[in-house]
């Protein structure tokens, strides 16, 4: 049978199925049939043909006298060939890249928005079907398939066939539906994957009949392999499941030649296509077609690398919330921290979520057991979106502190466009929180770098009563047989310890800098202040103490040349930032380093430059002080004065400001051959 025949065939059997279900309705259900008996009979007989036909039988044919069974619970299914999903992105220059880094075509087609499904076909038949649970292990469903729209219980194909796809709520099915069935709070269905995947775990396949459940596959994981030209091409083998009966998935094939102007306008054309299909989507997914090429991808812990899903906006999650935990930051403020009954968001288990401040625990009018929406923002930070039960009493806050007991005061600040911000803060300069936090930034990556001092470590010789000064870490070995006798130490672990502390002696002004935590004051900052100060921290420390106006500085306003002069006009950190460097000795400015190359032929000399995302070839301190040797400014954000953005892998917010100023934007490949010409 050819190709366009089975096409005619499959659009008869559909159209029989469809007239003879109105039929069988119409005598059933409405006690109203409007044809005899002999020709429901004889329309009934040339389904049945067409069925053996073609070896298709779809799901909810009249030929079927399978009723819809419920069944107890739903069994566990382990899956061989772990059901992943993909990383994220919301950036077209990140779809680009991933087009332009494969080998051969790509599919760009819709990300639906449903419950993704496993059916396993064995002879010819349905033998299973399968949610896709953690990717690992999933739950049975085949009882519901029958109540399916688009899925055929029969196919020609007789060896052993496994299809991946969506099941999901048309949104025109959703609409009419939503107003007469209730989520398990009693309350209407918000969104249509919600209802489909309550749908389609039902335990009644009567139930999930009357919900109008469609599927779509995407992917064919096993079979479809006897045919040359389809065997090695995924859109191939979707395009033939087609001819079974399965509902098709739109699709755009694009090779290594597309722009992202080109790319954008496919990304709008599908949402256009599900739009006046009325298939829910919430992005976008780009996929190597070529089979062959993708297994060689490989996978990282929960997703798999030969595609990428280009999200419109972040999906929001139903919970409960049930408390608030008020921890001392380092500066005194308590930060609070929502805890609520986990949920899975991209794979990942969250139960916990910052609330920033007071003004935004007020703004959500928060208190236990009300249902909050949970995202993760940006893909990366869980964040609470909205309070579903609003109008009740606001959370109250500690009164005092949860680590040391002292009182709390509420503090009062304008926000941006004059919004007032509340916070909440603990006082008491010895509250032990606080100093441990103090003590963990010290002793960081990005400060004095310690190695083999963990948070677990601070916290126990803090608890000893070893750690009353940033100076008492370097005189630990007072304390050398005492810590060798403590549980999980020995004298490999002592010593190990001590040559991580004494190799931290040896630091740079930047580093000294960050250590001393002034507000605001970080790597990026601390670069800045010593290109101007040439690594000197006596003149620096006289500028700080003096009139001196930083604000002259690119990248350092108002705010933070206040907290330089607030920070050693207090006595006690001008003290310490003179007594700490008796315990150290600092870098020297090298020629090297003090003159930067400038020449005419270095396209990056004078030029401020960002860089943003994960690199190959330089961690983020190693990307800065390569910037900084070329004679750049090694800029933290994106503004009007940047010249170049150097984009990694995963680039945020910055890659989509750098876009909208027209900011030039350079991959890390990019970079480097500028470097070799220049």
């Amino acid at each position: 049978m050819t190709r366009e025949e089975q096409i005619t065939h499959m659009k008869k059997l559909q159209d029989a199925d469809s007239v003879l279900f109105l039929y069988r309705d119409e005598y059933y259900n409405q006690n109203a049939p409007s044809i005899p008996d002999s020709t429901y009979d004889r329309l009934f007989d040339e389904l049945e043909v067409l069925e053996k036909r073609t070896g298709i039988i779809l799901s909810g044919s009249p030929t079927q006298t399978v009723g819809y069974h419920p069944v107890s619970e739903l069994p566990k299914v382990k899956h061989p060939i772990p059901l992943l999903s993909l990383d994220k992105t919301k950036l077209t220059r990140d779809i680009l890249d991933f087009v332009q880094k494969g080998k051969g075509l790509t599919n760009l087609t819709l990300k639906m928005d449903g419950l993704t499904v496993k059916l396993v076909y064995d002879g010819g038949e349905l033998q299973q079907a399968s949610t896709r649970g953690d990717g690992e292990i999933g739950e049975d469903i085949t009882h519901n398939i029958p109540a399916f729209i688009n899925v055929p219980l029969t196919v020609p194909y007789k060896d052993r066939l496994v299809i991946t796809g969506e099941a999901h709520i048309r949104i025109d099915d959703f609409e009419k539906l939503r107003t007469s069935i209730l989520d398990r709070n009693g309350e209407p269905y918000k969104t249509p994957r919600n209802l489909a995947s309550g749908s389609v775990r039902t335990l009644n396949p009567a139930v999930c009949k009357e919900r109008c459940v469609s599927f779509i596959p995407f992917n064919v994981l096993e079979g479809l392999d006897y045919e040359a030209v389809i065997s090695n091409s995924r859109a191939s083998k979707l395009l033939k499941l087609k001819d079974y009966g399965f509902g098709y998935c739109d699709s755009y094939t694009i090779d290594k030649s597309a722009t992202e102007e080109q790319i954008e306008t496919y990304i709008e054309c599908l949402q256009t296509i599900a739009r006046e299909k009325m298939i829910p989507i919430d992005g976008i997914v780009a996929v190597y077609d070529n089979i062959s090429y993708s297994k060689s991808c490989g996978r990282t812990g929960r997703a798999y690398k030969d595609g990428l899903a280009f999200k419109f906006e972040d999906d929001t999650f139903e919970t409960v919330f049930r408390s608030i935990e008020w921890t001392p930051t380092r500066s005194g403020q308590l930060a609070p921290v929502a805890l609520f009954d986990t949920i899975e968001i991209d794979g990942c288990a969250v139960s916990r979520a910052s609330l920033h401040n007071l003004t935004f625990i007020k703004d959500l009018e928060l208190q236990p057991g009300c249902r909050i929406l949970v995202s993760k923002r940006n893909m990366i930070i869980p964040h609470i979106e909205d309070n579903l039960d609003r109008g009740n009493s606001i959370y109250s806050f500690p009164g005092t502190c949860p680590s040391c007991g002292a009182p709390t005061r509420v503090h009062t600040r304008k926000g941006d466009k004059g919004r007032i911000i509340e916070t909440l803060h603990c006082d008491n300069p010895d509250c032990e929180t606080q100093w441990l936090r103090q003590l963990i930034h010290f002793a960081g990556k990005k400060a004095m770098d310690i190695k083999d001092l963990s948070t677990a470590t601070l916290s126990k010789f803090q608890e000893y009563g070893w750690l009353d000064s940033f100076q008492d870490l370097y005189h630990l070995d007072m304390h050398r047989e005492e810590i060798i006798r403590l549980e999980g130490f020995g004298v490999k672990s002592y010593e190990n310890l001590w040559a991580s502390i004494e190799a931290s002696r040896h630091t740079t002004f930047e580093r000294y800098l960050v250590a001393m935590d002034i507000p605001l004051v970080g790597r990026t900052i601390s670069r800045s202040l010593g290109q101007q100060f040439h690594g000197s921290l006596d003149d620096f420390e006289q500028a700080a103490t003096g009139t001196y106006d930083f604000t002259q500085l690119e990248d350092i306003g108002t705010i933070i040349n206040d907290n330089i002069h607030t920070w050693f006009s207090d006595m006690d950190n001008l003290k310490l930032w003179k007594e700490l460097q008796k315990e150290m000795t600092f870098e020297e400015r090298t020629e090297e380093t003090m003159n930067v190359e400038q020449s005419e032929q270095n396209p990056f000399a004078g030029r401020t430059i960002v860089a943003t995302g994960k690199l190959m070839n330089y961690t983020r301190d190693g990307i800065q002080a390569k910037i900084l040797s070329l004679g750049a400014k090694a800029g933290s954000s994106v503004s009007k004065n940047t010249d170049y953005l150097i984009c990694g892998d995963k680039a945020g917010s910055k890659l989509a400001k750098a876009q909208s100023l027209g900011v030039r934007i350079l991959s890390e490949y990019e970079f480097l051959s500028m470097i070799d010409e220049a």
